[in-house]
């Protein structure tokens, strides 16, 4: 695994902070909120494919929303009991980088919403895999 001076020297100052710090960009900031761009969704860390395109939705919410991640066994949960609330915290499995949580408010078929920070990601569109 990558150690933390790498990390520092590869991501830039916010995508270190939330990937590794478990923070959040703020809402609406992100670059990946309104895409609509066909392709997968990796980890911005270790490069792991995370979500597809065809799981994304418009959710309102600031940030990139799915409804399903495209490889499950790519995705970890836990409970995250900060900002004074209970959550469900969502992570890459194989680097632990901190993505965003995820709510039981989504679309079918699901019924749930991957509310994921876009600097956790990195788009690679269709025509570029």
């Amino acid at each position: 695994m990558t150690n933390e001076k790498d990390l520092k020297e590869t991501l830039t100052p916010e995508e270190y902070y939330v990937t590794q710090n478990h923070g959040t960009e703020p809402a609406f900031s992100g670059k990946y909120d309104g895409v609509k761009t066909p392709g997968t969704y990796h980890c911005i860390v270790c490069g792991v494919e995370l979500f597809s395109s065809e799981s994304k939705y418009d959710s309102g919410s600031g940030w990139p929303s799915f409804w399903e991640p495209s490889q499950e066994e790519n995705i970890e949960t836990e409970q995250d009991h900060s900002a004074g609330m209970v959550r469900t915290e969502v992570h890459c499995s194989k680097c632990e980088a901190h993505l965003g949580h995820v709510f039981p408010d989504g679309p079918q078929p699901t019924g749930l919403r991957y509310c994921i920070n876009s600097v956790s990601l990195d788009l690679k569109p269709t025509e570029e895999e």
